[in-house]
């Protein structure tokens, strides 16, 4: 049979081990093979197999099985993946979780304290191999498994983290090769940790930024078995202590004392980890991208995750006082959100909230409306379109939850790397510059149709918004508006991701009410840089000046009402430079939204010297001018 990959991330660790401990069920032998792609058939049975068979989101995948129970097997798959394989709703894993609602920690970007070094692998090299290796290798693996369903059963958060960490410690095909290499000669650490490391670079090697990521998972699970073979315990961080790791797994992340340690510096760069996810919702202030500087151990360090810096032996007093600043500054945030962000020089900007599951418009505070509502997320968990009404309930209750204030639905923002499961599109050699949003939808219009008409029922019952995708030319948006038909009230605008259409903005803009700058998408298109690529991820940055010089241009020219919904607009500082240039609307992730507010009230729009900042040298200057 055929299934479809509906995850936004692919059958990564999580929803792979699913897969895997269902076909494990049964006594099938089960293959499967990514159609889009040609690779396979892999042993379905395998976490390590399933997991770099690289199946990313819109793959169709070929599911044989034969054995007694094989037409059980395969009805029970498919079931699986009608259920998304019991992952979350696509883009729910990165929405970040209050800091003021997370289990014990402070919920700070600021952190000082003693470093405490932890995560470096097992010395290997006092261990004396005996006579059993098997037998040593079998009791460290029961160790590893019974310390992992502890954790497992204790996180009701993060238990698919745990049990994906059970699935590759039991899994056949790598367990088969440790005990090969061990009959070959090799000590029972020694063919683990080879083993697991090549193991940990064929995930590096894979295509999603975030599917490569999960080599720490691989490394995690390597270094708790290698702990158990050599007696090596992890140092417990000390009260207000700096925790230093190379890089953070989920389990040290879920299971430190969140009410205890003052923070965490990560070495690796990168913020999808399962580590630094967990760490985050569990509101303990963290840095990752560290580097390779030298700290010794018991010395006193500090880092502001705001500005970036990570010091050795800091003036103590002035990160402490750093410290209480931010500590009133969120207290003052959460009590003064539902105020409006009027500039001490009289300009109101409305701080907005970006939603792509309703949970983001129930738990937000002060949001006055939402200025990103993502369609292709609010339904990619779908592997059949979703009717007009059942999208215009959902639209409803997100504009229930927000109190009635206004929303702002964009259409279909399908391509890239955001692939719907009901809307198959061919390969591209490169999706980012090929057929995205709008673009696609002049082949489907019946989809851009039916959301169309969605929205206009929403809109005839509470203020609604709408907007366009991936516009580059007048012609599309001549196109997108008789699509809409009559707007009867309705204001309609478009996103501004492309360098050409910010800079012909004034045209496309004629017939329209308003323009949002998605400055994630701006950036990588400007500066050349696929934000997902570790390699050249830096280069994306949105404050680059070239970058900030077309938003400039957009805020001068577009004649209509100019907002940005993209990660810029969530950072406080940005938001205020952003406010500055002519923005009058900013869309933020949930958290964020209090703390923009607040620090737009303090700001004096007039003051800022813009100029300097448009004629900066690079990213960084711009940061030492905000």
């Amino acid at each position: 049979m055929e299934v479809l990959v509906g995850n936004e991330h692919g059958l990564h660790a999580r929803p792979a081990a699913r897969l895997v401990g269902l076909v494990n069920g049964f006594d099938a032998a089960v293959t499967l093979t990514d159609l889009d792609t040609g690779r396979g058939p892999v042993d379905a049975g395998s976490l390590s197999m399933v997991a770099t068979l690289n199946a990313q989101q819109g793959h169709r995948l070929r599911v044989g099985a034969s054995g007694p129970e094989a037409a059980a097997a395969l009805a029970a798959i498919e079931q699986l993946a009608k259920q998304n394989f019991g992952d979350e709703p696509a883009g729910s894993a990165n929405v970040p979780v209050p800091a003021a609602v997370s289990a014990g920690g402070s919920g700070l970007d600021v952190a000082i304290g003693p470093a405490v070094l932890a995560g470096d692998a097992a010395d290997l090299d006092g261990y004396v191999a005996g006579d059993n290796e098997p037998g040593r290798l079998e009791d460290a693996l029961r160790t590893a498994a019974d310390d992992l369903q502890v954790l497992r059963d204790g996180s009701a958060e993060h238990g698919g983290i745990f049990e994906a960490h059970l699935a590759l410690l039991t899994d056949r095909k790598v367990l088969d090769a440790v005990r090969t290499a061990i009959s070959g000669g090799e000590s029972a650490p020694v063919a683990w940790k080879q083993v697991y490391d090549e193991l940990a670079s064929t995930f590096e090697a894979l295509d999603d930024a975030y599917q490569r990521e999960r080599a720490q998972d691989v490394r995690a699970v390597r270094d708790r078995v290698l702990r158990a073979l050599t007696g090596t315990s992890t140092e417990e961080a000390p009260a207000d202590g700096i925790l230093v790791v190379p890089e953070l797994d989920a389990a040290t992340a879920a299971t430190l004392d969140a009410t205890r340690i003052a923070g965490i510096a990560v070495r690796a760069a990168g913020t999808t980890g399962h580590g630094v996810i967990v760490a985050r919702s569990r509101g303990i202030p963290l840095i990752t991208g560290i580097g390779d500087v030298a700290v010794p151990a018991g010395t006193t360090v500090a880092f502001d995750a705001r500005t970036g810096s990570f010091e050795l032996a800091p003036d103590e007093q002035a990160v402490r006082a750093t410290i209480a600043e931010r500590v009133g500054e969120r207290r003052r945030a959460l009590e003064e959100a539902d105020q409006p962000a009027v500039t001490r020089d009289g300009r109101t900007i409305d701080v907005l909230v970006n939603v792509g599951v309703l949970q983001d418009a129930v738990d937000v505070r002060g949001a006055d409306g939402s200025g990103l509502v993502r369609t292709e997320v609010l339904f990619g968990d779908r592997r059949t379109a979703p009717t007009v009404d059942e999208q215009a309930e959902t639209f409803r209750a997100i504009a229930r939850a927000l109190g009635g204030k206004p929303i702002t639905i964009r259409t279909w923002d399908v391509g890239g790397d955001k692939p719907l499961p009901f809307l198959p599109q061919a390969a591209e050699a490169n999706p980012f510059l090929g057929e995205r949003g709008l673009r696609v939808f002049r082949h489907r219009p019946d989809l851009l149709r039916d959301q169309l008409e969605a929205v206009r029922r929403t809109a005839a019952e509470t203020p609604v918004h709408v907007m366009f995708p991936m516009v580059t030319t007048a012609d599309e948006v001549d196109w997108a508006l008789e699509e809409l038909g009559p707007r009867d009230g309705l204001e309609v605008g478009i996103m501004v991701e492309v360098p050409a259409a910010a800079l012909r903005v004034a045209t496309l803009a004629r017939d329209l009410d308003f323009v949002s700058i998605g400055t994630n998408d701006l950036t990588q298109y400007t500066t050349a840089a696929d934000r997902t690529n570790a390699a050249v991820a830096p280069l994306a940055d949105g404050l680059d000046p070239a970058v900030l010089q077309l938003i400039d241009h957009v805020a001068r020219t577009a004649g209509v009402r100019v907002a940005v919904c993209g990660d810029l607009a969530s950072d406080p500082q940005s938001a205020v430079l952003l406010a500055a240039l002519g923005v009058t609307e900013l869309s933020a992730v949930g958290p964020q939204v209090p703390l923009v507010k607040a620090r737009l009230r303090q700001a004096d729009l007039g003051l800022i010297d813009t100029a300097a900042v448009l004629a900066a040298r690079d990213a960084a200057q711009v940061r030492g001018l905000l």
